[in-house]
C-alpha cells in the first residue's frame, strides 16, 4: 500500500495528529517493531503482556513514516493518525484498501486443507491472472488485514485464507473481505474445545457466507452433511442469488474424481467436470485430490482454461510442513506433516503412508492433537484403532494424548510395534536406532508439539545400521 497520510487517516476512520503531515507518503504497513522499512506505517497493537505503543518512538527513529496512535495514549512521538482503537483502524484500513483496488476476492476456510487449497487455487489462477494470497498463517483478525495491505495495487484476484477459534471470527473476516467466491473444505474436530460440537464448528465455518457478495459462488464439500444442514438453517446469513457447487468423493457432487492413480511423490487423477483430461498433482493422498477439486471449481468459475488448469496443478508450491516429502542425508524418505493435526487429517496422512510401496518399513510418529475438547482422549484412541499392520510397521507416539493413540493402536498392532514417549529426545534416540535408510517415515501432530524437531533430527542422521 502506498498512500499519503491524509488518505490513510480517512480510510482508517482517524484524524491527522498534525495537519502539516498530510502529504507524508506511506509505503507499507507493519505491526512488528522489528520489521520497520523506510516510510512504512507502524500500527501498535496492545495485548495482555505488551503494548506496541511503547515501541512507536523507536520505530519512527528506525525509519517508519508515521504511526497509528490510540487517542487514549496521550501525545504521539511523531507523525501519526489518531484513532480510537488501533486494531479496528487496521481492519478498516484494509477493508477500504481492498475495495479501492477492485481486486476480486476468494475466501477459503475449513477444518483441514484450507492452506493447501489456497496454495492450489493460487497456482491455478496465477496461470492467467495477477494473484495475491495469504502468506503463512496470516489468516486471523490481524493477519488477514495485513495480507490485504501487502497486496500489490495491480492485483486482479486475492485468495484469502480465513481461520478461527470461535464464533463470529470468520464473519468479521468475510465482511472485511467481501469475497466473490467462498470455499469450505470440510468440517472436522479442531476447535471442539471452544465450540463443543461439529455442528457448531459447521456454523462457525459457514459464517464465510456473511460477507459473500450478491450472486456469489459458494463451493463446499458435498460429502459433509453438516454443511448442507447449516446451509438450510434460517439463521445462516446468505447473499441473494447465491450460487452453489459441491465437490467430494461421492458421485452425487458437482465434481468428483473419476479415477485416481497414486505414484511415489504425486497423484494423477481425472475429474467428472474435466472429463478425460489427466491432472497431475505433486502431492500424495486422496484428500489432496479433494482439495484440488475445490480449487479447480473456483478457477473454472474465473475462466481459467483447461490446459492452464493442468499446468497450474503441476507447478503448485505449498506452504511448508503439509505432507512435505523430505529426503534425509541417509536417503530415508520423510513425510513431514508437522504443521497441524486433527483426527481427520491424521487419518488422511496415515492413508498416504499406507499407499507407499517399495520401502523396507513404514514408520509413523504421531503426537498430541490439541483443542479437541472433553472427548480428546477418545479421539486419540480412535486414531490408534485406525492403524493396522497394512498401514504402518512401527508406531511412535509423543505426548500425554499421544499415549492414548498408542493405547488404541494396541488393539490392532502387536505391542512390539508400538513405542510411546513423553520425552522428545528419548523418542528421537529410540526412533533413529530403529530406522533404516530405505524406510518411509510419517511425522504428524499439532503445531504446539513441535515435531519438526524430530524431522530435523532424522533428516540429519546417517542412520548407520
Amino acid at each position: 500500500m502506498k498512500r499519503k497520510l491524509a488518505d490513510i487517516a480517512a480510510m482508517a476512520g482517524g484524524q491527522l495528529g498534525n495537519p502539516g503531515d498530510a502529504d507524508v507518503l506511506i509505503e507499507g504497513v507493519t505491526t512488528d517493531s522489528r520489521r520497520i522499512s523506510p516510510g512504512c506505517l507502524f500500527i501498535p497493537l496492545a495485548g495482555e503482556r505488551f503494548d506496541g505503543h511503547d515501541f512507536a518512538k523507536d520505530c519512527l527513529q528506525a525509519g517508519a513514516g508515521a504511526v497509528l496512535w490510540s487517542k487514549s495514549r496521550g501525545e504521539a512521538p511523531g507523525p501519526c493518525v489518531l484513532v480510537d482503537d488501533t486494531l479496528e483502524a487496521l481492519q478498516r484500513l484494509a477493508k477500504h484498501y481492498l475495495a479501492a483496488s477492485h481486486a476480486r476476492v476468494v475466501g477459503i476456510t475449513g477444518s483441514n486443507g484450507k492452506t493447501t487449497t489456497k496454495d492450489l487455487l493460487f497456482s491455478l489462477l496465477a496461470t492467467t491472472f495477477k494473484v495475491h494470497k495469504t502468506q503463512g498463517n496470516y489468516n486471523n483478525h490481524i493477519g488477514l488485514p495485513l495480507t490485504v495491505l501487502s497486496m500489490p495495487e495491480d492485483t486482479e484476484i486475492a485468495v484469502l485464507e480465513m481461520g478461527m477459534s470461535g464464533r463470529h471470527e470468520i464473519e468479521l473476516l468475510s465482511k472485511l473481505a467481501e469475497p466473490e467466491a467462498a470455499i469450505v473444505t470440510n468440517i472436522g474436530e479442531a476447535h471442539l474445545l471452544q465450540l463443543g460440537s461439529r455442528l457448531e464448528i459447521a456454523r462457525a465455518k459457514l459464517e464465510i457466507l456473511s460477507g459473500l457478495r450478491e450472486g456469489g459462488l459458494f463451493v463446499y464439500n458435498g460429502d459433509e452433511p453438516l454443511i448442507t444442514q447449516v446451509l438450510e438453517e434460517p439463521a445462516t446469513a446468505k447473499p441473494a442469488n447465491l450460487k452453489l457447487s459441491t465437490f467430494g468423493i461421492a458421485p452425487d457432487n458437482a465434481d468428483y474424481p473419476v479415477g485416481i492413480m497414486h505414484l511415489e511423490d504425486k497423484t494423477v487423477f481425472t475429474s467428472h467436470a474435466l472429463g478425460d483430461t489427466p491432472l497431475e498433482l505433486p502431492l500424495p493422498g486422496e484428500h489432496n485430490v479433494v482439495n484440488a477439486l475445490a480449487a479447480l471449481t473456483v478457477a473454472r468459475y474465473f475462466g481459467v482454461a483447461a490446459p492452464a488448469l493442468a499446468e497450474g496443478l503441476k507447478r503448485v508450491e505449498l506452504t511448508g510442513m503439509r505432507i512435505e516429502t523430505v529426503r534425509g542425508v541417509s536417503g530415508i524418505t520423510i513425510l513431514n506433516d508437522a504443521y497441524n493435526a486433527s483426527p481427520a487429517s491424521v487419518k488422511a496422512a496415515i492413508g498416504v503412508l499406507e499407499k507407499k510401496r517399495g520401502y523396507r518399513q513404514k514408520v509413523a510418529v504421531l503426537g498430541d492433537m490439541l483443542e479437541l475438547g472433553e472427548d480428546e482422549v477418545e479421539y486419540h484412541r480412535e486414531v490408534g484403532r485406525f492403524l493396522d499392520p497394512g498401514k504402518t510397521d512401527l508406531l511412535f507416539t509423543y505426548g500425554k494424548l499421544g499415549a492414548a493413540i498408542a493405547e488404541g493402536a494396541a488393539e490392532r498392532l502387536d505391542n512390539e510395534r508400538i513405542f510411546s514417549y513423553q520425552d522428545k529426545n528419548e523418542l528421537i534416540d529410540a526412533l533413529i536406532s530403529r530406522l533404516h535408510p530405505q524406510d518411509v517415515l510419517l511425522v504428524k501432530a499439532s503445531r504446539g508439539m513441535k515435531l519438526e524437531e524430530v524431522v530435523d533430527a532424522v533428516k540429519s542422521s546417517s542412520l548407520h545400521r
